[in-house]
């Protein structure tokens, strides 16, 4: 189905940008490059606004093609062609928006605010385009009587859903406000982000006397001091909202006092009343996402948005996540309280006396206690852990896993074009040598990126009109320790298995083998597509894989036994919290989304209320809170983001399915496995599951490894 372009900023400016030759511009005439790559080493600032705007204009000119067609409408010269539509828009947009969110600057989202418009009615034009639509109509009427294979079949399929549900039935009136509502959201969107952004980088705690980081490992000392060196204050220490920055605070600083002052800056960010609050931004989305739900007969956000994924509504998502909620608040319960009776021994061995004797277990409590009882339960610490985790082991043991399971091979290429230094670029090759695709890995924080981990295709795989396979090109991007003047970058437990989830992403949109761009890759339905990066995550910590790349940077020593011991046994530690933490995030996203009317809403109240309704524990801190929410507010998980529990139940009997064998790279497995990442969203997603597994995923498989049952 097309791509629609809906991503947006928080007001239109007057853009000072001066234009640049078309014939000069390497984002229109693509400089030639090795595999093709994009040339971002001569792309220029005054380069995006008029490549964007001679995209556009040649997107436009290929629908007017398909339009003004005077033959029959055929699958070929309507359904493949607008499939094929917009080639340098892609491009274009490819590199865009990917910087923007990896290297972003102020001047960049400028340009997005004047672009975001543009594409928003780009799209609108396509897709509400009568004469198009009757096209694409014609076709799908005719699907069965004109001989289409189950790709192409699939292709019919999604492209008249596309039209139909983005407003292509409705009467003129509905389709003039739809196009107001998406150029809107779209605007919206983009000033969500980037006041999340502005309050992130806005918020930084100098500390001035060492004795306050009393418990803080040297290496997170080191990085804060050449954090507050870097911003003109030699000799002291900087922490901020940024996850790298306040995590280990919050496991070891003994500073009970500093752990509750960096906990709530991050989980308050855009939540001041100032410039950068998100409330009213909240409000004014939810209100357009009703309305245009109820555009086309829906009562609420989440049932629209539902109606394409594996869970078809949003009673089906309540269901699910009831039955996953229960045994995981359960859980959470028993950790507190085991939590709480750390804390009263600290309180009666006088350790926090200056604590003014706040004797009950806070959210800015839990990950200190839990290290302690991690390191007294399983006699494991995570800073014992992490010399054994550098970045670029850890990324050698992903690739690792991938040629173990399916023969890929890794090499990595210098002198690349890249948007940053920091960009590290690899060739993905078969067996045999012939090309999958380029990966670009992009792995430190820096001010104009934006914070968590993610995939993207820069390129995306297709086969063109002559047959020639289009391999793509991928980007994982993270925010992980940067090195020191000491240490090279090393990785905790969360920070390894997010390294292998990306990875999983990656390998979804190197290994795709469909025929069309809007059916290759990660373009399946989102309760799916977490699939293939859960699954990854599985092979991280199993003995056999840690002794590929766990390798101590100092020594070269190979990870002891007895600590991959230490970490199989704590493997279910802690599973309470991360579920609870997660699957609240979850139920608070489904109870906005199943709003009716955002009429009296108040952001803070109401998530105060969902809260209340779910039971949460107050020790434990929802994983997003509503104003800094960019998984539903902004990078279009709304109603979606329970996806990552549903493809939990698949990834964990997915990763049974090899345990059965005995074997964690059993070759036939792996074979129908890679199979079902070839894919991409050619196949009904129920469907290829069902292919590779014989049968239904058993949610105890989940239950199981989470160390709920037995």
């Amino acid at each position: 189905m097309k791509k629609i372009f809906l991503l947006g900023a928080f007001a239109m400016s007057l853009l000072a940008c001066s234009k640049t030759g078309n014939e000069s511009n390497p984002l229109i005439n693509q400089p030639d490059t090795q595999f093709g790559v994009p040339a971002f080493d001569q792309v220029k600032l005054e380069h995006y606004l008029p490549a964007f705007e001679e995209a556009i204009r040649q997107d436009k000119a290929e629908i007017d093609a398909i339009v003004n067609n005077g033959e029959e409408p055929t699958f070929e010269n309507t359904i493949v062609a607008l499939d094929r539509a917009g080639s340098l828009l892609d491009r274009v947009s490819g590199v865009f928006f990917n910087v923007l969110e990896a290297d972003g600057n102020d001047d960049m989202n400028a340009i997005a605010e004047k672009v975001s418009p543009m594409l928003s009615e780009l799209s609108d034009g396509i897709i509400l385009n009568d004469s198009l639509f009757k096209r694409v109509k014609f076709v799908y009427d005719q699907r069965e009587q004109l001989g289409l294979n189950p790709e192409q079949m699939r292709l019919v399929t999604e492209t008249y859903k596309s039209f139909a549900d983005n407003g292509a039935n409705l009467p003129e009136d509905k389709k003039e406000r739809l196009k107001e509502i998406n150029r809107e959201l779209g605007l919206l969107s983009l000033k969500f982000g980037n006041n999340v952004v502005a309050e992130t980088n806005a918020c930084q705690i100098f500390i001035k006397d060492e004795a306050e980081l009393k418990g803080l490992p040297e290496s997170a000392k080191a990085a804060a001091a050449e954090e507050a060196e870097a911003a003109g204050h030699p000799g002291e220490w900087l922490f901020t909202p940024k996850r790298t920055s306040f995590t280990p605070v919050l496991q070891y600083c003994e500073n009970r006092e500093l752990r509750k002052q960096l906990l709530l800056a991050y989980t308050t960010r855009a939540n001041h009343d100032n410039e950068n609050d998100n409330k009213a931004v909240i409000i004014r989305e939810m209100e357009l996402r009703i309305e245009k739900a109820q555009l086309f007969g829906y009562t609420n956000p989440a049932d629209y948005i539902l109606a394409d994924c594996m869970a078809k509504n949003h009673r089906t998502v309540d269901a699910f996540l009831a039955s996953v909620w229960a045994p995981s608040l359960e859980a959470a319960k028993r950790e507190a309280a085991e939590l709480q009776a750390l804390l009263d021994e600290d309180l009666k061995n006088g350790q926090m006396v200056n604590e003014k004797m706040d004797k009950c277990l806070r959210p800015w409590d839990w990950w200190f206690y839990a290290e302690k009882l991690r390191k007294a339960k399983y006699a494991l610490d995570e800073e014992e852990l992490k010399p054994y985790f550098e970045l670029n082991n850890v990324r050698k043991g992903a690739f690792g896993v991938a040629t173990r399971l399916y023969g890929l091979q890794f090499e990595q290429l210098n002198d690349m074009p890249v948007y940053n230094p920091e960009v590290e670029v690899f060739k993905v090759t078969e067996a045999d040598g012939s090309l999958v695709g380029i990966l670009y890995t992009d792995y430190f924080p820096r001010a104009g990126k934006r914070p968590g981990a993610w995939m993207n295709n820069i390129m995306s795989q297709y086969v063109d009109a002559e047959g020639v396979d289009h391999r793509p090109v991928i980007i994982n991007v993270g925010n992980f320790n940067k090195p020191t003047a000491g240490n090279p970058s090393l990785l905790s437990m969360d920070d390894v298995e997010t390294l292998f989830h990306e990875f999983g992403h990656a390998l979804h949109g190197l290994l795709s083998k469909a025929h069309y761009k809007s059916l290759s890759g990660t373009n399946t339905p989102r309760d799916f597509v977490e699939l293939p990066s859960q699954f990854m995550e599985n092979y991280a910590y199993e003995p056999e894989v840690l002794k590929t790349y766990a390798f101590h940077y100092q020594t070269g020593e190979v990870i002891p036994d007895e600590l991959i011991a230490k970490i199989n046994a704590a493997g279910k530690f802690n599973q309470g919290f991360v579920q609870t933490e997660l699957l609240s995030a979850a139920i608070l996203d489904m109870d906005f989304h199943e709003l009716e009317t955002a009429q009296g809403l108040d952001v803070n109240a109401f998530e105060q209320q969902s809260l209340d309704k779910m039971n949460m524990i107050p020790q434990i801190i929802v994983r997003y809170r509503p104003t800094f929410y960019n998984h539903i507010f902004t990078t279009g998980y709304e109603a979606g983001y329970y996806s990552y529990t549903w493809a939990a139940v698949l990834d964990a009997d997915a990763f049974a399915a090899f345990k059965e064998t005995g074997n964690l790279f059993d070759g036939e497995t792996a074979r129908r496995f890679r199979h079902l990442l070839e894919q991409g969203g050619t196949r009904d997603a129920q469907e290829l599951y069902l292919e590779f597994r014989g049968k239904e995923a058993d949610p105890k498989n989940l239950l199981r490894r989470n160390g709920f049952i037995d």
